[in-house]
């Protein structure tokens, strides 16, 4: 016991009470107070609860489940008399445990409810007070109520004594230093200088070594290359030679390991990306001057996991796209060469398919998906001989899920629908068997969802809506049953909204625009709850502004302009400042794209083609960035030429005949060509609008007619085939099957026919 603990009376320096779905939270405090070091010049103060010790440990931390009864059993009663401070991690579920509370109780009955500190992780400190928000309590009874001479609870409130780890409260640092400065009995400011002041000489350190180690490693590496050329010149001396260079090779690429990995790490942790990219720069540059024939085994592995990390830090964290493919090739060169070597070898097999996979990724972020392409293609050749010889290996397994699927997802941006179908066909046959396995994962399980929406989004561009909404409940289905197995997994409830945002799109398809915006309103909710919780999640702000456009387009086909109105500026702002802080983001240069389309619509529909005109041109300027980079991207061309018919609306607005028939007709020759890929409602719709507005109504009338066997009915294409006289009623069939889909009693898509890691979830 420290010697600290032993002359206060106590065995213990804290006790951390938590509710078991806070488990991550007591992992990381408890390893945070026993390993921070109390800053020297504090250390030997007395304070009124005995000296400052050096260290905080021991911390007791009860592991296990209490037993099911009224009393916490000897050992943590034990424990909480011997513990001179009680921490309580405060949440909803902590404030329901019984056993939190049960321990906040005993504790108060030793006469140390001074000596509790608590420790918010999620919900609202007394939301029990507030109507319609009790759910959000984040502190037991026992904490918000003083207890009376017999320890029993009492109707008087008590303030606790609380940090707060929330995003944009406290955060985890300063409240880690809240508690550690109550538990000291110092100020909060002074113990908050002293860190700082640790952590810049702390800083500095790490910066004095990162520039030694890159200068010893130079050394080396210029030492072991002249050690080689003496080896081949001085042949009574070459094995020595030989063997000295091996050794220094060996010192500097073990240098490089540590630059890569612990130096690296550290760096990152104080910010200085500058450092770390020189260290490499300097790493490549030393890859680069040593022949890959001439290493060992055990080399090249090393160099390729550098180059992947070399390559990592360049993709994620500095968004240098060209360095960072550079680096993804060499490592593929180098597995290669492992391969080469021993070509049944599944781990070098792995290592290779590992490496190709970063390097289509990189291609894809780039937007060339002609580059990308065989990346995965060759990843997915690897996976699947893998898989033939190991059938049970659950990993292997989902990882040939998520190569099978990236194949698909490049084969369907590229219009290859066929292929496309092929993959996600295999990739849900591949999900079906691992979530049958393993009923208990989410990830597995919410991999099967994916698969049933990336299958559904296939159905619909193939023109197959009823199949495609079909597919979408199975996914929704699906992510509603994983995210209520934890209100509180953030990503459950993410994949959860997004699944019904899509949903919602697709049934307004059809023209049941009730149930798409309900469907779409519990999607924006739950993006809002969720920034509730962090407000700064770009992730969660682009959900939250994506899925209020789709919301606003389908108030102001409803009529409802003023909603729409509200919705339509709230999320081009909030997706003009994301795409402000990540210029490079395509994700947020689509999604923006779209609400200054919907917002040119609603202006047009307020008799404002001014600011139609500005809105539409502003998202063309947008989408044709993005046409520059990946010009095969169907997605990206549906943009433009929905762009084109809303500029062109807007000219006839102003009565500028010649300007709209030019929009519409660049309109019409972009669509054209993508239409021999299949039959997408919404281009086949688009394309139509074109052939309309130009008044060519006879060569319109074999898609209408396509669109109307397919179910396709929004009111903006209802309204614009009355304006032309032509008839366009309701598709009652098709409206049956849609009814029996939505009530539960058809198949799931592909069980009674054949319908069929980058791309993500969203579309």
């Amino acid at each position: 016991m420290p010697e600290s603990v032993a002359n206060s009376g106590f065995a213990y320096r804290a006790f951390i009470s938590y509710s078991h779905a806070d488990r991550q939270w007591a992992d990381w405090l408890h390893k945070a107070l026993e390993t921070y070091r109390v800053p020297s010049r504090l250390v030997g103060k007395q304070t009124e609860t005995g000296a400052i010790p050096r260290r905080l440990h021991p911390i007791f931390r009860d592991r296990d489940e209490l037993p099911s009864a009224a009393d916490l059993g000897r050992k943590v009663n034990e424990a909480l008399a011997q513990s001179q401070n009680l921490i309580v991690i405060c949440s909803p579920a902590s404030a329901r445990s019984r056993w939190v509370n049960e321990e906040v109780l005993a504790y108060k009955r030793l006469s140390r409810g001074e000596r509790i500190f608590c420790l918010i992780v999620g919900g609202e400190p007394d939301a029990s007070d507030l109507p319609g928000r009790e759910a959000e309590e984040c502190f037991c009874p026992a904490l918000r109520f003083a207890t009376n001479a017999a320890g029993q609870p009492t109707a008087e409130r008590s303030e606790p004594i609380a940090a707060d780890a929330r995003p944009g409260k406290d955060g985890k640092p300063n409240a880690k230093l809240k508690l550690i400065a109550g538990m000291l009995d110092v100020g909060f400011d002074q113990l908050k200088q002293r860190e700082q002041q640790r952590r810049v000489r702390r800083m500095t350190a790490i910066a004095a070594l990162a520039v030694t180690v890159m200068l010893v490693t130079s050394v080396l590496a210029v030492y072991a290359l002249i050690s080689r050329h003496q080896a081949v010149i001085a042949q009574r001396q070459a094995v020595v030679a030989q063997q000295a260079a091996e050794r220094r090779q060996k010192q500097a690429e073990n240098l490089v390991g540590f630059m890569l990995g612990d130096l690296s790490d550290k760096l990152n942790q104080v910010h200085r990306l500058d450092i770390m990219q020189a260290v490499d720069d300097k790493a490549m540059a030393y890859f680069d001057s040593l022949p890959a024939a001439d290493a060992t085994d055990a080399a090249l592995l090393l160099r390729v996991d550098a180059l992947k990390k070399v390559g990592g830090v360049r993709l994620e964290a500095n968004g240098e796209l060209a360095a960072a493919i550079a680096s993804f090739q060499s490592a593929v060169k180098l597995s290669e060469e492992l391969v080469r070597r021993s070509p049944s070898d599944v781990h070098r097999l792995t290592v290779l398919s590992d490496s190709l996979n970063w390097l289509g990724t990189a291609y894809w972020e780039e937007g060339n998906l002609e580059a990308a392409l065989p990346n995965f293609i060759k990843v997915s050749a690897i996976l699947q001989k893998a898989h033939a010889a190991k059938p049970d290996d659950n990993d292997l397994t989902f990882e040939l899920a998520s190569a099978r699927n990236n194949v698909g997802h490049i084969l369907e941006a590229r219009g290859n629908f066929a292929g496309a179908q092929a993959e996600y066909d295999a990739a849900l046959q591949l999900s079906r068997k691992l979530a049958a396995r393993a009923p208990g994962n989410i990830n597995w399980q919410s991999n099967l969802g994916n698969s049933w929406s990336s299958l559904g989004r296939l159905l619909l561009e193939r023109g197959k809506l009823d199949q495609a909404i079909s597919a979408y409940r199975s996914n929704r289905h699906i992510q509603a049953s994983l995210a209520g197995r934890d209100r509180n997994n953030h990503d459950a409830q993410e994949s959860l909204l997004i699944s019904e945002a899509i949903l919602g799109r697709a049934i307004a398809l059809c023209g049941d625009f009730d149930s798409a915006l309900r469907y779409t309103d519990d999607a924006v909710a739950r993006a809002k709850a969720l920034l509730t919780f962090d407000g700064s999640n770009t992730g969660w702000q682009d959900d939250f502004a994506l899925y209020s456009q789709q919301a606003g387009g389908l108030l102001r086909q409803l009529g409802r302009f003023d909603q729409a109105r509200e919705v339509d500026d709230q999320a081009v702002q909030t997706l003009t400042t994301l795409l402000k802080k990540d210029p490079i983001s395509s994700e947020f240069q689509r999604d923006l794209s779209l609400a200054q389309l919907e917002s040119a619509r609603l202006q047009l529909a307020r008799n404002d083609p001014a600011a139609a005109n500005d809105s539409a041109a502003a998202a063309l300027a947008i989408v044709e960035k993005m046409r520059a980079k990946a010009p095969d991207d169907r997605a990206s061309l549906l943009l433009a030429a929905q762009a084109r018919l809303l500029l062109g609306m807007a000219a006839a607005q102003r009565d500028d005949a010649g300007a709209a028939r030019s929009d519409w007709t660049q309109a019409r020759e972009l669509l054209q060509p993508a239409l021999h890929a299949g039959d997408d409602p919404n281009f086949l719709a688009a394309y139509s609008e074109a052939l309309l507005r130009l008044e060519q109504v006879d060569a319109a009338r074999p898609l209408v007619a396509r669109l109307y066997a397919m179910g396709y009915r929004t009111p903006d294409f209802v309204a614009l085939a009355a304006s032309k006289h032509l008839d366009y009623p309701a598709n009652a069939e098709f409206q049956s099957r849609i009814a029996q889909i939505m009530r539960g009693n058809s198949t799931r898509a592909g069980e009674t026919s054949t319908p069929a890691r980058i791309a993500g979830q969203r579309h």
